[in-house]
Parts: C-alpha cells; sequence; structure tokens
C-alpha cells in the first residue's frame, strides 16, 4: 500500500492546459474518485500518476519516493480500464497470470497466485474459458483479478463500469467498494458518474477546466456544495439552480420573487435540491406549469417549467399532475444553499 502526494502538478499539451497546479493528497488504503465531465483534468491526473503521461511541471510521490523519472512499469501499480483489455485467445487463467509471466514468476507460484486473485473476485470456476465465452461483469472481474494478482501499491481505475448495463454496474459498485476495503489497497477511481462517485468513495475530488473545484466526502459535498458548479453536477437528478438578483431581502428571478434575508443586494443563484420541494395547493414561493410527471416508483418526478428554467421536484408517487396544469412549490428556506451571482462561489 502507499500514500499518493501530488505537488504543483502541471500539465500542458501545447498552449492547452489539461491540469492547473494540483496539490492533492491521498492517504494509505483511502478509495479516492476524480469525478467530473470529459475535459476536466481527471484522466490526465490518472496517466500522470501511471507514469504515461509526463508532468510539465511539479511533484509526484508515491509512498516516500518522488516519481517523476520512474518509468511506469517500475511504479508497482495496476490499472483497470474501461474495456478490460483482455487476450481473446487466452483463456481466464492465463490472462489473470499474464503480469506474473512477463515478471518470470515460476510456473508453480503463478497458478496458485492465479489461483487465489480468481477465488477473491469470485472467478475460479471460469478459469479454462476465454473472454468470449463471459458476461461483461465475468469480463470485468478477470481485469480486476489481473490487476489483484500483481500485489501492487496502487490500483488505478478509469471508468473501469462504462460499458455494463445499469444494473450490472450497481451490482459492480458492490463488488468494487467490498473489495476494495477487503484487499486495503489505496485506490484511485475515474469517473464523470456522480453516483458512482457518490457511492464508491471515501473522499471525491472534483474537477473543472483543468482545476480542482471541492475536495471532500460524499456526504459533505452533497450538504455543502462549494459553488454553483458542485451544486449542479452532484445529485440525481442535480440541484436546481435559479439565477436572478436579490433586492430589499427579496430574490427576484424572472417568475416572481420570495423572501431572501440576510443576504447582500446583488446577482445570486439559487440552489435547491429536488427532495427539497414539496407541492402545495397555492402560496408557495415558485409557480410553475408541469412539463413532465414521472413515476419512478417510490417517488414521481415533477419538472416544472419556470420561465425558460425547468425546476424538477420529488414528490409522493401520488403526487403526479397533468402536464401543462399549474403548480406552486414550496421548501423551507433554511434548505436553501446561496451562490454569488458573479462567481459562483457559495455563500456562507
Amino acid at each position: 500500500m502507499a500514500a499518493v502526494e501530488l505537488r504543483d502538478l502541471h500539465k500542458t499539451f501545447g498552449s492547452f492546459v489539461a491540469l492547473e497546479r494540483l496539490n492533492l493528497s491521498i492517504e494509505d488504503g483511502e478509495f479516492l474518485v476524480l469525478l467530473g465531465p470529459s475535459g476536466c483534468g481527471k484522466s490526465t491526473t490518472m496517466r500522470l500518476i501511471a507514469g504515461l503521461e509526463e508532468p510539465s511541471s511539479g511533484e509526484i510521490l508515491i509512498g516516500d519516493r518522488q516519481v517523476n523519472d520512474v518509468p511506469a512499469r517500475d511504479r508497482n501499480l495496476a490499472m483497470v480500464f474501461q474495456n478490460y483489455a483482455l487476450y481473446p485467445h487466452m483463456t481466464v487463467a492465463e490472462n489473470i497470470g499474464y503480469p506474473l509471466k512477463i515478471a518470470g514468476v515460476a510456473r508453480a507460484e503463478r497458478a496458485d497466485r492465479v489461483r487465489a486473485a480468481a477465488a477473491t473476485v469470485e472467478m475460479e470456476h471460469l478459469l479454462t474459458r476465454r473472454p468470449g465465452e463471459l458476461s461483461g461483469g465475468q469480463r470485468q472481474r478477470v481485469a480486476l483479478a489481473r490487476a489483484i494478482v500483481r500485489t501492487p501499491r496502487l490500483f488505478l481505475m478509469d471508468e473501469p463500469l462504462s460499458n455494463l448495463d445499469a444494473k450490472l454496474r450497481t451490482v459492480m459498485r458492490a463488488e468494487l467498494r467490498h473489495l476494495q476495503k477487503k484487499l486495503d489497497v489505496t485506490t484511485i477511481y475515474v469517473t464523470h458518474d456522480q453516483v458512482e462517485a457518490m457511492t464508491l468513495a471515501d473522499r471525491i475530488v472534483i474537477l473543472n477546466d483543468a482545476k480542482i473545484q471541492q475536495i471532500g466526502a460524499p456526504a459533505e459535498i452533497y450538504a455543502k456544495p462549494a459553488n454553483a458548479f458542485v451544486a449542479g453536477f452532484i445529485g440525481s437528478p442535480p440541484m436546481n439552480l435559479i439565477e436572478g438578483e436579490v433586492a430589499g431581502g427579496r430574490f427576484h428571478h424572472e417568475s416572481g420573487a420570495f423572501d431572501l434575508p440576510d443576504q447582500p443586494d446583488g446577482p445570486a443563484v439559487i440552489g435547491v435540491r429536488p427532495e427539497d420541494l414539496r407541492v402545495v395547493e397555492a402560496g408557495g414561493q415558485i409557480d410553475g406549469a408541469v412539463f413532465s410527471s414521472e413515476l419512478l416508483g417510490d417517488v414521481t418526478l415533477l419538472n416544472v417549467r419556470v420561465g425558460s428554467a425547468l425546476i424538477a421536484a420529488k414528490v409522493g408517487p401520488d403526487e403526479g399532475r397533468a402536464m401543462d396544469s399549474t403548480v406552486s412549490l414550496s421548501f423551507d428556506p433554511a434548505r436553501l444553499h446561496v451562490f454569488d451571482g458573479r462567481n459562483g462561489e457559495r455563500r456562507g
């Protein structure tokens, strides 16, 4: 196992800044998720740690060793990719054991370690099959076993569940989390899926435009997003963001106004999560027309047109409304999030 330290890590491709002065400490045994939209710098960060890219400046430490000039093969880490990268002509056992074969491990020891790694991911009964005979979830387990068999100090996982269907992703998330805690290996996981990040991570690092936007435990980030970008990125559905202006203790937006005391006058963005909204007969803070009403089983998701914006509200399963009907939405003011309208930063 190993801690990881990134100090002023900077990466450019010509004039394009892919990563800007990133500073990050990853604890020994931690499951850390790098989360953000395409092009934010998360995969670049992983590739730099892996040794697949060279930093333009800054330091990378794995354990207490600076590895900037250490080749990828000598960093003692294992990667799991989106496409599994299995050899189709090899059996499961041969795929799992291939890193050991390349390293010159004796056949008998290799066989023992392959069986042990396969047992860890519950694949020991399929060792003689080839990848083409396996399901997507089984192929992903083979890729994990191939990483485990090396007993690395560090796991790097780059969108490993993206090719799986929704039901299998849910199962594999639970298995990955359980496996990482069982092995107690420092793991850095890249994804653009905030549900994966929330369910897997000890801590999440949210990136955008090559910079860190917020670092924290999932519950902390969900409860107190640092800025409007994070607020609109975390949550399913994400937080509703309403642009407007505070004047005289009231927040004015394109379709109305409501009280917002103790806030300075000027542009502001109000955030309210869908689960914090409720439908009332009249007198709510936000009125609009129903754009869609989706029964999801335990809840109904109402999308309400408020001016040019759509506001999502999670309400009871029996609180659906007809399309184009008028509704009034209410919320507890204590559950509001207020962001500066100029720079998007959280107020208070």
